[in-house]
């Protein structure tokens, strides 16, 4: 699958942009609290925003991407204020990919969605009382050349999810850059 963009687009992306970390997603910080102490998978981290942000409130962190110049940036950023970040390069439009990576006290997706195999096998990856915290571009967002409809996380993507996780919380925002959502759910 090829989402907001293929792998030269993300790599050439990350190359050239500048030497600053950007702010992490606004949902994540004010929902930091709803993530379990410990371990975070952060799939499709990207250069780090988010994984840097949960680095600095004392969560060992594994970000996963495509973009190996994303990872790069990710682990030059940690370094420089001193945390170690596992970082592994995956193409998440193999179904399988997230099968062997590990178990997780919490499983971040932001600005990515997961297809029908991926969701199935994200319990298996999840702790008991683990968190799934996923957030990004939702259903009302307008469809344009960089996002299409099938970027779009939709609810019908978490019936595959519904008998091993209850959703705590819900969350619809609208914002200059769009629609977004955020679905956090607690695994039995």
């Amino acid at each position: 699958m090829e989402y907001i963009g293929n792998k030269k687009y993300w790599d050439d992306k990350f190359a050239s942009r500048s030497d600053n970390v950007l702010s992490p997603e606004r949902s994540i910080v004010e929902n930091l609290t709803c993530f379990k102490k410990g371990s975070v998978l952060d799939i499709a981290c990207g250069d780090g925003r988010n994984a840097l942000y949960l680095l600095e409130n004392g969560f060992k962190v594994t970000g996963v991407d495509f973009s190996s110049k994303a990872l790069e940036r990710l682990r030059n950023f940690a370094k420089r204020s001193n945390y170690f970040v596992n970082t592994r390069q995956i193409d998440l439009s193999v179904s399988n990919s997230l099968k062997n990576i590990g178990i997780f006290d919490n499983v971040l997706i932001n600005h990515y969605r997961l297809n029908k195999k991926q969701f199935l096998d994200i319990e298996n990856q999840i702790t008991e009382g683990g968190i799934l915290f996923i957030c990004g571009f939702g259903h009302k967002h307008p469809v344009d050349s960089k996002i299409r409809n099938q970027d779009l996380i939709q609810q019908e993507d978490f019936q595959y999810i519904n008998k091993s996780f209850n959703l705590i919380k819900y969350i619809e925002s609208e914002e200059d850059r769009g629609f977004f959502v955020t679905y956090i759910y607690r695994k039995y």
